[in-house]
């Protein structure tokens, strides 16, 4: 796919990752609509980077843990843009606690519904706004450590492990005018309340490597998987080997 003014949309495209991966995009010459949840400012800055690249920007704030303001995202990108070629399901929660006996009905829901129920949505509608003689892009932002099974961050491994296998079905579902892929970090950032020192120690002690990755690497994955025409159904570990 050519970017060159085409449309994006991208979940959590404010801070971090998510923010990376919409700089990108705009100096690849696409458009953006720019979700955020409450990082407001954030997003105004960040909608004002992206137009420095001569593309147009919108923000739109949207709880992905209330179905009707999900299903609001890509019908308020359509009437922005007219329609949507990509889709960068992105935001999500990670928790510091989740195990298996301490998770409550509440938090197993707001991990569900952000992390899995609204990438779904988003996907449905995605595909239903594209016209049937267009092609379309999605990408989905996963966790590399699902390569190992364990029992730690219980609930988020379940949801995150769910979009993993959506990646594939929808690969399966949507071939041929829509692709599927998805990119799986390992350690690309710190936690917002940790340091760059904390992310090399992980990279000392875990990664073959010997060092952490940064958004950057995500965005020319997540560039390289929307420029190619003959992968889907792929996750790309970003993971410096951490869990081969």
């Amino acid at each position: 796919m050519d970017l060159a003014g085409k449309v994006a949309v991208v979940t959590g495209g404010a801070v971090r990752v998510g923010r990376a991966l919409t700089l990108a995009l705009a100096e690849a010459g696409c458009n953006l609509f720019i979700h955020y949840g409450r990082s407001a400012q954030p997003a105004q800055e960040t909608a004002v980077a992206a137009e420095k690249f001569g593309v147009k920007t919108a923000v739109y704030s949207a709880d992905l843990s209330d179905v009707s303001q999900v299903q609001q995202v890509i019908p308020q990108a359509v009437s922005t843009f007219g329609q949507v070629d990509v889709l960068i399901n992105n935001a999500a929660i990670f928790p510091e606690e989740d195990s298996f006996g301490q998770t409550d009905p509440d938090l197993w829901q707001q991990l569900m519904t952000i992390n899995l129920q609204a990438p779904f949505l988003l996907s449905q509608a995605f595909v239903a706004q594209l016209p049937a003689d267009q092609s379309g892009k999605i990408i989905n932002i996963n966790d590399a450590r699902l390569n190992r099974p364990l029992p730690d961050h219980f609930v988020y491994r379940l949801a995150k492990g769910g979009l993993w296998q959506m990646t594939e079905m929808l690969a399966h579902e949507l071939a041929p005018r829509i692709t599927v892929n998805a990119v799986a970090l390992g350690a690309i950032l710190p936690p917002p309340s940790a340091d760059d020192a904390y992310l090399q120690r992980i990279a000392d002690e875990r990664i073959p490597l010997r060092r952490p990755g940064n958004a950057q690497i995500v965005a020319q994955n997540v560039l390289h998987l929307l420029r190619q025409d003959f992968l889907t159904g792929v996750t790309i570990p970003l993971d410096g080997g951490e869990f081969l």
